[in-house]
């Protein structure tokens, strides 16, 4: 037979209330209070029966995490880092429901019943659909990564636009004016962002970007390595690629490599989002730290004091975007 809330009451000599409380981490529990219940409830195994407390509280305890796509342009270290993030924070306290906004026909199963709160980690302007969905269901709602406007929606993410411009003008400042793009997928915000910022910091040293310069890429490998092929394929080749993300930039050194050249001694390369695997390439990447685990972080910890306030937050937050050199980028002054 399982262990209830009332057999930890029993031995701990409080109320079945107090019990509930400390194990969700209410304030109203003194903090010694709190740790003699759960050290009860550790020794006696206990595991929290959501169904129950639905009934009783008229909540799901799911929460939602909602990416615009799990499977077309949606790394796998963006998607490790964000999820990290809200894992952190939510601990045991909900059960986290990852989808791709992609997969869904209709949003009619997407309620307060089954959601206490959602968090979509947002990449397209098409998100905005369910977007409105949720806020007309009032339930609480976080976007992440892409600006919107909508009330009632608390908004978190980083400055793309400034980070690309850092890295431009990095490869200008190393003596490169011979930089070609790899731009992101399109119709993605970020990739909008990103290269919009790449091409302030080219206007701002006055150097023009040619249309061979400029090729799209998909957020994945294999792109980043056909348009660095292409790249490499011009009588005028770049000495210097920005790649819209870590992923592109690692395909494209890669086809560097395959042409029996190296980075950065022939062509240097600059990513965007400093993933995991970015400092350990050889050579280690220069690239711009989008801290995505900390949007994530932040994000949910919003969302859960929304929920338990009953409050619908209307705010943006900004977080800021970092250079981080290392190896990638070579030096062209004399």
């Amino acid at each position: 037979m399982s262990v209830t809330i009332k057999d930890i009451a029993k031995l701990a000599g409080v109320s079945h209330t107090t019990v509930s409380r400390a194990l969700n981490n209410s304030p109203l529990i003194q903090e010694e209070t709190k740790e003699r219940i759960r050290i009860i409830a550790e020794q006696l195994d206990y595991t929290p029966n959501y169904n129950a407390k639905s009934l009783v509280l008229d909540r799901s305890y799911n929460l939602g995490l909602f990416f615009t796509t799990l499977s077309k342009g949606t790394s796998a270290g963006f998607f490790y880092e964000a999820i990290r993030g809200v894992n952190s924070v939510i601990q045991d306290r909900y059960q986290l429901i990852v989808k791709g906004i992609d997969d869904y026909t209709s949003f009619h199963t997407i309620t307060k019943k089954s959601f206490d709160g959602i968090i979509i980690v947002s990449q397209s302007d098409d998100d905005s659909a369910i977007i409105e969905h949720i806020v007309k269901k009032e339930i609480p709602l976080v976007v992440l990564n892409r600006p919107v406007d909508t009330e009632g929606v608390l908004n978190v993410l980083s400055d793309e636009e400034q980070g690309a411009f850092l890295a431009g003008a990095y490869l200008v400042e190393q003596g490169h004016s011979r930089i070609a793009l790899i731009e992101g997928r399109k119709g993605f915000k970020s990739a909008q962002n990103r290269k919009e910022g790449f091409e302030r910091a080219m206007a701002h040293y006055g150097i023009t970007v040619p249309a061979m310069y400029r090729l799209p890429g998909m957020y994945d490998l294999e792109s980043g390595r056909k348009a660095m092929q292409q790249f490499l394929s011009l009588d005028a080749k770049p000495t210097a690629v920005f790649c819209c993300n870590d992923e592109m930039a690692l395909g494209a050194i890669k086809a560097v490599f395959e042409a029996g050249l190296q980075v950065p001694d022939d062509i240097s390369v600059v990513g965007f989002d400093d993933t995991v695997f970015a400092a350990y390439v050889t050579p280690a990447l220069t690239t711009v730290r989008r801290p995505i685990e900390q949007i994530s972080t932040e994000g949910a910890l919003r969302l859960l004091g929304n929920i338990e306030n009953k409050f619908h937050e209307t705010e943006q937050v900004l977080l800021r975007t970092e250079l981080i050199i290392r190896e990638s980028v070579k030096a062209l002054h004399t």
